[in-house]
């Protein structure tokens, strides 16, 4: 492993210093929150103690993921309009989860989403494709933290060479798994909100950096940035630079833009969060606050991106550790220098971490609740025993994620949140949505809906050009494909959204018309709960 100097004209001890000051005060902070965590509601729901606007600052802290500051910014530097539309469609499907999801899973469920479909249909089965659902999105959710770690830290020490990355997405790793099996709930969720302050006043700061330094006029941003892009400059702010040079790639980015909408009032991790607040009015109150703070986010985004485009330029960001991720540290660093890069990165990292040990606990959470105490030991478990499972759970989804991180450290993250998007569009969103609203549905339909979903999009994942068969980069000699040298691809599409969302629908209408199960009675139970709360506090206490 060599420890260099890391980007030219940065401090590589400065910025260690930055990055060790962060991790102790956030483990700290974990380790206070941790002291009243005793039982499963304290380490799933964090005690369903955090008000709306808390909550909803926490969600946008899990929300405003790698993807956002590090993908998306690096996206919008080198493909201009095409990246910001990763802004719209984050942004966009957050109304899908206001409007239809928030309030009345808050009133359905207890812990998890398999509380939710369970409640109407065969416990075993439903929460057994539930927990599996949720473990198989949270993989591809964390696969895009990883490598937006690994990156990052590479870029903030200067560590190059692939073993001294895979070390540096190890000790993420490890960071991460301590922050949950210390924490749980309550300690990730104090991080989540202490991070996207963090975030959000960094990234405003450095808009208006970026703005002062173009008399605060977009146009002329927007020229500096065509200008430093040389020969493809000019394309930066047409659409179709990244999607829109053959029809392959159009329907690529139809199937990108389903991807993201659908995505989020699926994702689990999104979806536990509105089981820490006490009530259906806060859970409603917290996604119009993420909303607000996301949408603002995202704004910033389209400066910080075309600034980095401007003042630093696509080829020094495409040679840098990280590639496309390191777009917006780069231009910290072209802003304030090596101490803006250091707190900007350090942010960045707070990011990831936050993140992943959200996704971590959901993932742990589901398995432990879901799999574990209701379906193995038939509800016969104490709370302690549930959370001892969910913590040894999250050790085994920590050393998962390491790996995936390992393999996956080369691609933009923004572009592998999407496709963590697109299982959960395609497995929890038509089964979330049938469950809530078809009285029809039934257990047989929850099982072809999830697991088809899966298989489906999966096998689109696997044998896509994400995956393999890309060409070779001329200036980077590799290939924008997982895996190097090999290409068994047979599906045109990077994003398998727009067959594989479609699929899971019909999946789920087949089973359910295909099955004589019936139950309008509990259906009915069902829908005055979730439509006016009546018996879901009595249902949290028991």
């Amino acid at each position: 492993m060599n420890l260099a100097a890391g980007v030219e004209g940065s401090n590589s001890t400065l910025n260690i210093i930055i990055f060790l000051v962060f991790v102790a005060i956030t483990l700290v902070i974990v380790f206070r929150a941790s002291r009243n965590t005793k039982t499963a509601s304290d380490y799933y729901a964090a005690g369903r103690a955090f008000t709306g606007p808390q909550n909803g600052i926490a969600i946008s802290g899990d929300y405003l993921s790698a993807a956002s500051f590090l993908g998306i910014a690096g996206a919008i530097a080198i493909n201009g309009y095409d990246g910001f539309l990763y802004s719209i469609g984050f942004l966009v499907a957050w109304l899908v989860a206001l409007l239809l999801v928030a309030e009345l899973l808050r009133n359905t469920g207890k812990f998890t989403m398999g509380d939710v479909l369970a409640f109407r249909m065969k416990q075993t089965p439903v929460r057994a494709a539930a927990a599996i659902s949720t473990l198989i999105v949270s993989f591809f959710y964390l696969l895009a933290q990883m490598a937006g770690a690994g990156g990052l830290v590479n870029l903030l020490l200067g560590i190059s060479g692939e073993a001294g990355q895979d070390v540096v997405i190890a000790v993420v790793g490890v960071i991460m798994i301590l922050y949950v099996l210390i924490g749980g709930m309550k300690g990730t969720t104090w991080v989540q909100i202490i991070k996207a302050a963090l975030l959000i006043v960094g990234a405003f700061a450095m808009t208006l950096w970026v703005l002062g330094k173009y008399g605060f006029n977009l146009s002329s941003l927007f020229q500096a940035a065509v200008d430093k892009g040389g020969k493809g400059g000019a394309a930066l702010l047409d659409p179709g630079k990244q999607y829109g040079k053959t029809g392959t790639t159009k329907l690529d980015f139809l199937s990108l833009g389903v991807a993201l909408v659908l995505g989020t009032a699926g994702l689990p991790h999104v979806l536990m969060r509105f089981y820490t607040v006490p009530t259906a009015r806060d859970a409603r109150r917290s996604v119009v606050w993420a909303i607000v703070l996301i949408g603002v986010f995202y704004l910033f985004t389209l400066v910080l991106g075309y600034g980095a485009g401007a003042l630093v330029g696509p080829d020094k960001i495409s040679k840098a550790p990280g590639t496309t991720n390191a777009a917006a540290p780069l231009l910290a660093l072209e802003l304030g220098g090596p101490v803006l890069l250091g707190f900007i990165s350090a942010v960045a990292f707070a990011t990831i971490l936050a993140v992943v040990a959200g996704l971590t606990i959901t993932a742990s959470a589901s398995f432990a609740h879901d799999v574990y105490a209701s379906v193995l030991k038939k509800g016969q478990i104490s709370t302690g025993g549930e959370v001892r499972v969910a913590r040894i759970t999250a050790l085994v989804i920590g050393a998962l994620a390491i790996a995936g991180g390992i393999l996956a450290k080369s691609q933009n993250v923004a572009f592998l949140v999407a496709l963590a998007f697109a299982v959960a569009a395609s497995a929890n969103l038509p089964t979330i949505l049938y469950s809530l609203f078809w009285k029809r549905f039934n257990t047989q339909g929850a099982l072809w809906s999830i697991y088809g979903g899966l298989v489906v999009t999966i096998v689109l994942i696997v044998f896509s050009p994400a995956v393999s068969g890309k060409p070779v980069d001329a200036k980077t000699g590799k290939s924008a494909s997982m895996l190097q040298g090999v290409d068994f691809h047979w599906f045109p599409l990077d994003n398998p959204g727009l067959v594989s969302i479609p699929a899971a629908f019909l999946l789920g209408w087949l089973g359910t018309v295909l099955s004589k199960e019936r139950n309008p009675a509990k259906y009915a139970e069902m829908e005055v709960r979730a439509l006016t709360g009546a018996g879901a506090e009595k249902a949290v206490a028991h």
